[in-house]
This record gives structure tokens, sequence and C-alpha cells, in this order.
């Protein structure tokens, strides 16, 4: 048998811009995304004589194919046409749930980059984005990691020049959000504004971190109800009284990040944050995730 121990990296979503609804039902988007050293850690046995054991810490997520880091081992075996003559995932699970950092997609990217390597399949990069892409859109992106550029269904990605070095701090509240019922709330209104994706990497390129905060924007947070658009100002003010050069809501949320240059007022943030909601962290940011295996 064969062990190996791998971190899944959340992502945030610096600006975030929906398009318009394709005809195969999903949306286009473009989005740039940002790796974050917020992480789960799974546990890698192969050859275990036994089929697929899919384990968690906490026991309402699935232990099935449900689950997309069991989802991605399938279709990794299928893909290569590998045997690994039985496996066991264990997840340790940090990364909230449902709430806009794509954990279970980097859970997802965690299997297969660490499934390439126990198993010494040797497949590029590419070749484990595409097998990805069969798994979840943001399951390429989570194999990359780095500052990025996601359009498509976010499968399809351009490297950016890396998000200046900064401190984050990230806060979920206590409640989740209907992916399906915002796309639809999308789908039914005019969107009001709209980030300056341009702008945002234009800024990159001059590693400009004051202008890249400042462009920060996501979509969704104007088809959030109203109670829970309202929290969400309340969370970005306050890492914004607390110092932050920027924040905003990642993902379809409810998930707020906030990017501050002085590490006392981050660490005063988050503390601040946290004796409120529990789900609050002070984390640095990440590239290039497949050198971490």
């Amino acid at each position: 048998m064969a062990v190996l121990e791998v971190k899944a990296y959340a992502k945030l979503n610096l600006s975030l811009d929906v398009l318009g609804k394709r005809p195969d039902g999903y949306h286009d988007m473009r989005m740039v995304m940002q790796t974050v050293g917020l992480t789960d850690t799974l546990r890698l046995e192969t050859g275990t004589g036994r089929p697929l054991c899919m384990e968690s810490n906490l026991g309402f997520l699935p232990a099935d194919e449900s689950n997309l880091a069991a989802a991605a081992a399938l279709r990794l075996c299928e893909q290569t046409g590998t045997d690994p003559g039985g496996l066991s995932i264990k997840l340790d699970k940090t990364i909230p749930v449902c709430a806009g950092m794509a954990g279970g997609s980097a859970d997802a990217a965690a299997v297969l980059r660490g499934l390439n390597s126990l198993l010494g399949l040797g497949l590029s990069g590419e070749r484990l984005e595409e097998i990805g892409a069969l798994v979840g859109s943001d399951v390429p992106y989570c194999v990359r990691g780095t500052t990025a550029l996601a359009e498509g269904r976010g499968e399809i990605l351009t490297d950016l020049p890396s998000l200046p070095p900064c401190l984050v701090v990230l806060c979920k509240p206590a409640f989740s959000v209907s992916t399906p019922e915002l796309f639809r709330t999308l789908d039914g209104c005019r969107i009001r504004r709209r980030p300056d994706t341009a702008g945002l990497m234009a800024a990159l390129e001059r590693g400009d971190l004051h202008e890249v905060a400042r462009r920060m924007y996501n979509v969704f947070e104007d088809a959030l109800p109203p109670r829970r658009a309202q929290e969400i100002d309340a969370i970005k003010n306050v890492m914004i009284q607390h110092g932050a050069l920027g924040a905003s809501m990642s993902g379809t949320g409810p998930t707020v990040f906030g990017l501050f240059q002085n590490e006392a007022r981050a660490q005063s943030a988050c503390l601040t944050l946290k004796e409120q909601y529990a789900e609050t962290f002070f984390v640095y940011t990440v590239e290039n995730l497949l050198d971490q295996v």
C-alpha cells in the first residue's frame, strides 16, 4: 500500500462577472481568481484491495461519488485506465462548506494532483485540468492555483501576474446561499454594476495592490436577498474600518474577504469578526499548486 497526504487550497474571486446564460443551461463567466492558504487535508491510500472508501470528519458530507473528491478519483482512473488496487480517501475538512470558496472543487483537485504523484502517472497539469473539467467547473482552476482569469463556465484559464504580497481575512457568516436561486435572480434582472475586470488585470500587471483592491467586485452581491446583503455589507465595513484596502464576497457567497497590507490591522479585523462569526480566518495567498505535491 502507498500513502500520501495532500492539501486542498481554497480560492477567492477577486472579481466575478456573469455575462449571460448559455444554450446548454450554464452561464458564461468572467472571473479573476486567487488561491489562498486555507486548506483541507486529504489522506490518499492506494492498494487497499477494497472498493473506493470515502471518509470525512464531517458526518453530513456524502461518502460516495456525489463527493467531488471521490468523483475526481473515479474520473482519473477511468480516463487513464489505471487500477489503483483499491483506494481510500480520508478528508479532514477546514474550508467552510457552501461558502463560495470552491472547497469541494479544491478537494477534487487535490485528489487529482495527489493520485497523479502517488500512482506515478506523470500527467501534465493541462491533462489534470481536462480531467478536472469532467468533475466540476471550478476544478481546473483548483488544479492549477495561482492568479488567473477564468472564463466560459470557469474552465478556460489564463494565467495573470501574481497578486502583490498581501494578507487576507476571510469571514463566513452563518447562513447559506442558494447558487441556483442567485443565478435565477440575475437572469431576471438588469445588473446595475459590473466589475472593472480589465482595470483589475491592468493593476495586476503593474503590481498595484491598492488598485486591485479598489476594483474588486462580485455581481452576485446585487442578487442577494436584502437582509443577507446588509450582513455582507456590514462584514465588509468592519474590514474596511480595520484597514482593508478592499473587501468583496467570493463566489456565490456568503464568505467575505478583505485584502490587507498591515498584519496588525488584519489580525485585529480577524479577532473582531471572530467574536461574532466562528468561521473567520487569517491567511496568505498561494501560487503554483502543482508544485505543492
